[in-house]
């Protein structure tokens, strides 16, 4: 076994996500963890650009939890967001901001940006991963199928790459498919032996 698999077995890994698809690519690389969650207002600085977003807001999320770490805890905290046309596309409040997201979207390129922040109670570390997304256009009927039958508002941009708009949509990824999915598993395996070997 190597050192960093050594090393990564005798960590806590708590991860502060409600989302499942985080949690489900974080069990895929075989890690143990305990989910911790609470409310942290998502609110930036409006100067912030593309990936500056999430990487402060991951950092915004770890805050929350350093004074409540332990010795030999690593908080995973994760944040992810759209960037199109020079703005950000955040999670929809509701189905008509859904629409016109999707609409924006529909023909264009865009990039998902995710960061993620490795907090423990001696280091923090921030890094972000972005994924150029190409979509072909979308129908309305199209549109609306899909949100009657996926309601994606807690994502992103208001879709889901594994969901019907993924498959009928999106002609073209060009980076790490995963970090479209909410969760950048291949950078974020390369940073964590960063971490550690740096210890």
């Amino acid at each position: 076994m190597s050192e960093t698999i050594q090393l990564i077995n005798d960590w806590d890994f708590v991860l502060a996500s409600k989302s499942p698809r985080r949690h489900a690519l974080l069990k895929g690389l075989g890690l143990d963890f305990e989910i911790r969650t609470k409310d942290v207002n998502e609110d930036f600085p409006s100067e912030l650009e593309a990936n500056e977003i999430p990487e402060y807001l991951c950092a915004k999320k770890a805050h929350a939890f350093r004074s409540e770490l332990k010795d030999r805890e690593l908080l995973i905290t994760a944040d992810t967001v759209v960037w199109i046309n020079d703005h950000v596309l955040n999670k929809p409040e509701g189905r008509a901001e859904a629409k016109e997201m999707l609409k924006e979207i529909s023909g264009a390129t865009h990039e998902v940006f995710t960061a993620v922040c490795l907090t423990s109670t001696e280091v923090q570390h921030v890094f972000s991963e972005g994924t150029k997304v190409h979509f072909n256009a979308l129908t309305d009927a199209e549109i609306e199928y899909y949100l009657d039958r996926h309601a994606p508002f807690d994502k992103a941009g208001a879709y889901g790459i594994q969901e019907f708009i993924g498959y009928i949509g999106i002609h073209r990824v060009e980076g790490d498919f995963y970090n479209v999915v909410g969760f950048p598993v291949q950078r974020f395996w390369k940073e964590l032996k960063e971490v550690f070997e740096a210890r």
